[in-house]
């Protein structure tokens, strides 16, 4: 068991440190020579519900409804990986973790842009059986996609909070709990053979993992910080200044396939098999919101934590996300987040000028549920 922990953290880290030098390597190329020829949508997703916009848009037919071709979606089985391909250009339009946007934009200087959420919640911190709060996981070892994701910003507010200190490449001792990156994909498996005491990721692998008995949701991620974005739509900034009516296109086909599902989840279901690997009966109990009421810990905010759709990016997110990544520990560079002002933050990464058409075309705020576009953020403690 040590030796396979040892192993996927040096694997992870080897990984971690493949991505940033090819995210460095690929920026130092420059833009893409622009050309008037309508590019197809190439799609890189994880296998997970996250993807959802993207995945339904392409099924439905939505890309084409707009005048694009769009292949089959590609299926990636880790971050890195699928950030590295975009990177490489073999797939231009991706869902990734909001803060690798972050990362890629002020860490590595590739020009990316974030131009809507994917959705909200949809996230949970899974554990083994035996475990019933969040200070149990006291000299243990719990798995994170990625370092820059709102899941270990998540995970580290909530260890805070239960006073736990957080280390990384080394046994953990009582009182700290060692952290590791690992594909979603092997992390059920981990927790089944106890290499791992717990994870934070995407559905379905939480609702999976129920599913098989081999452990149990302790906390949903939209339970600790309300209505959250985790993934969001990215795509290349001089993609969308050369084709402005593409990156408009490919918006206006997600949005679409956002308020699709909000309406028709169980059909959603049906289609995301196409592309996830998990049974439907996992995934339906991820979009029909088939989930313990009982264990949140904070009832009284609605709508419930379970995962939503609405494809506005709030600035008063993104800037507490800078806020709490200044805070958060990860493994590799980190001295540009020192240098980040979260209110100038928001203007520079995401551009809000495609979304905000789309929504406005199907009726406004309103049809996503929405008093507006502005919101003050709910975190647990905060």
């Amino acid at each position: 068991m040590a030796l396979t922990t040892h192993w996927r953290r040096n694997l992870s880290r080897r990984s971690f440190l493949r991505l940033a030098g090819a995210a460095g390597g690929l920026a130092a190329l420059g833009s893409r020579a622009q050309s008037s020829e309508v590019p197809p949508v190439r799609t890189g997703y994880l296998p997970i519900t996250d993807a959802t916009p993207l995945l339904i848009a392409h099924a439905r037919g939505d890309y084409q409804a707009h005048g694009l071709e769009a292949v089959a979606p590609a299926l990636f089985r880790s971050w890195a990986s699928l950030v590295e391909a975009f990177l490489a250009r073999q797939v231009n339009v991706v869902h990734v973790l909001m803060p690798i946007a972050l990362w890629l934009r002020y860490q590595q200087r590739v020009p990316v842009k974030v131009v809507t959420w994917t959705h909200t919640n949809g996230s949970a911190l899974t554990v083994a059986p035996d475990i019933t709060k969040v200070q149990e996981l006291s000299g243990q070892t719990v798995a994170i996609p990625f370092w820059y994701s709102i899941h270990n910003v998540a995970l580290q507010h909530l260890l805070r909070q239960s006073n736990l200190a957080v280390i990384t490449r080394r046994a953990p001792r009582e009182g700290e709990v060692s952290l590791v990156v690992m594909p979603p994909p092997e992390m059920p498996v981990a927790l089944a053979n106890r290499s791992i005491a717990g994870f934070i990721v995407a559905d379905p692998f939480n609702a999976q993992t129920e599913a098989l008995g081999v452990g149990k949701v302790l906390r949903y991620t939209g339970d600790i910080w309300r209505q959250h974005a985790c993934c969001v739509t990215l795509l290349h900034e001089d993609d969308l200044r050369a084709q402005p009516d593409w990156g408009q296109a490919v918006v206006d086909a997600q949005v679409e396939a956002q308020l699709w599902t909000r309406h028709n989840r169980a059909e959603a279901a049906e289609l995301l098999t196409r592309y996830l690997p998990q049974p439907l009966e996992v995934i339906r109990r991820v979009l029909l919101d088939e989930r313990d009421t009982n264990r949140l810990g904070n009832p009284e905010w609605e709508p419930n934590p379970w995962i939503d759709f609405q494809p506005y990016p709030f600035p008063s997110y993104t800037e507490r996300l800078v806020e709490f990544l200044k805070e958060t520990r990860v493994e590799g560079e980190r001295d540009f987040l020192t240098g980040l002002v979260p209110a100038e933050v928001h203007a520079d990464l995401v551009d809000e000028g495609f979304v905000l058409n789309a929504i406005t075309r199907l009726g406004g705020a309103e049809v996503f549920g929405l008093d507006g576009f502005r919101r003050d953020e709910r975190i647990e403690g905060l």
